[in-house]
């Protein structure tokens, strides 16, 4: 595949992934607020007149998309080529290879190249500016126990082996084609060599929802399986991250989980000069709904002045589940998606054993006890005091065969 682009400027790359096309959050859908962040990206193009951009897998989040996720990617793919620039895409693990792939061959007349399938590891989409040509490779999410019998000569039990194995093969390809290069893939990469204890990097941690990507072996490849290309554009953790100066995740364009709140959405905006890599800024993206962890009893909640239009995770702490909590919260913050109940209490003065607890005392008194043990301070209220009576005395009855 190739295409060409003529510029005066060092080769600008906009890194992005993780796009999960179709998500859905805590039953709502993502879509309106998808498009808004998307329709920011194609500005981003625009304004920085941006040559290439790369979206390193998990276009969709099924692999079965509805028809209006293709819509929303169709709509998307045509507007940053409108905007000037050349797309190239993987598929990662929540993508079917076989659907997004579909047309690829046509797709790739009109400078969007898409890259689904394991022999296309050598046949990168090649760019040409005054300095000569960038090479891109795109690695689609590659799965050891599904692709090891197209390479006998290896041995592919790892996400490790695998990556290693296909990167030994495209630093071969760009020392023999010369130029510049860039490679997609789609992993959990953290820092560290092949073969040692590798060290978590902070911010690719994943959250709640990135599948974890362990069949076939470990859930991690190093980075230094990236050494080579002047540009490792990854995807699949959703927060921004800097595991080398070449080697980067962009995370996810919009908040798919609480988990992730507080961390930035945007992209890598990359240079490419003549020497190879430039300079590499980080691009924010939209928010249009942020989201916000509120801890506190429901009062204190209902009380609180943090925005109606946030996206809410409500956390009660009051000793006693409070009636209706949800219809409350959601009458005061209408996006309220989630609510735990997690009483504060103190148990430092309690009797360590249950025994010690239940010396000396009643039924009754046993029966309250538990109940306040379990919520954590809160005993019968009146109606349970009588019901527990009634349920005592029935049973005593019963015993004394009256």
């Amino acid at each position: 595949m190739s295409a060409t682009a003529a510029s005066l400027n060092p080769m600008k790359i906009l890194h992005t992934s993780d796009w999960h096309i179709g998500r859905t959050f805590h039953g709502h859908s993502t879509l309106p607020n998808l498009k808004i962040v998307l329709a920011a990206l194609v500005e981003v193009v625009r304004v920085n007149g941006v040559d290439a951009v790369v979206v390193s897998g998990d276009i969709f989040d099924s692999a079965s998309p509805a028809a209006e996720n293709y819509e929303v990617l169709t709509e998307a793919l045509g507007d940053l080529r409108a905007a000037g620039a050349t797309v190239v895409l993987t598929s990662g693990n929540h993508d079917s290879a076989t659907r997004l792939g579909f047309q690829s061959g046509f797709a790739g007349f009109a400078g969007i190249h898409v890259i689904t399938r394991h022999d296309q590891q050598l046949s990168p989409v090649t760019l040409v500016d005054e300095h000569g040509p960038v090479h891109f490779y795109g690695i689609p999410f590659l799965e050891p126990s599904l692709v090891r019998h197209h390479y006998p000569e290896a041995t592919l039990r790892t996400h490790t082996d695998t990556l290693s194995f296909v990167m030994g093969r495209i630093r071969a390809d760009i020392a023999a084609r010369g130029g510049r290069s860039v490679v997609l893939s789609h992993c959990f990469a953290v820092g560290g060599q092949a073969g040692t204890t590798l060290p978590t990097i902070a911010g690719t941690e994943a959250t709640d929802v990135e599948r974890d990507i362990t069949s076939g072996g470990l859930d991690f490849v190093p980075a230094s399986v990236f050494d080579g290309p002047d540009y490792v554009a990854l995807g699949h953790i959703h927060g921004q991250s800097t595991l080398t100066n070449r080697v980067r995740y962009s995370g996810a364009p919009l908040h798919y989980s609480f988990s992730e709140a507080g961390k930035p959405r945007g992209g890598w905006l990359v240079d490419l000069d003549e020497n190879g890599l430039g300079e590499v800024l980080w691009v924010d993206l939209p928010i249009p709904r942020a989201l916000t962890v509120l801890h506190g009893t429901l009062d204190e909640l209902l009380a609180d002045t943090t925005t109606g239009d946030n996206w809410i995770s409500a956390v009660l702490t009051d000793q006693v589940r409070p009636m209706d909590a949800m219809r409350r919260l959601q009458a005061r913050f209408p996006f309220c998606v989630t609510l735990e109940h997690r009483p504060e209490f103190d148990g430092s003065s309690a009797p360590s054993t249950y025994t010690e607890r239940v010396r000396a005392k009643s039924d009754h008194e046993i029966v309250a006890g538990f109940l306040e043990y379990v919520r954590n301070g809160a005993g019968p209220n009146d109606l349970e005091q009588r019901l527990i009576a009634e349920v005592i005395t029935a049973q005593r009855t019963a015993e004394s065969g009256a």
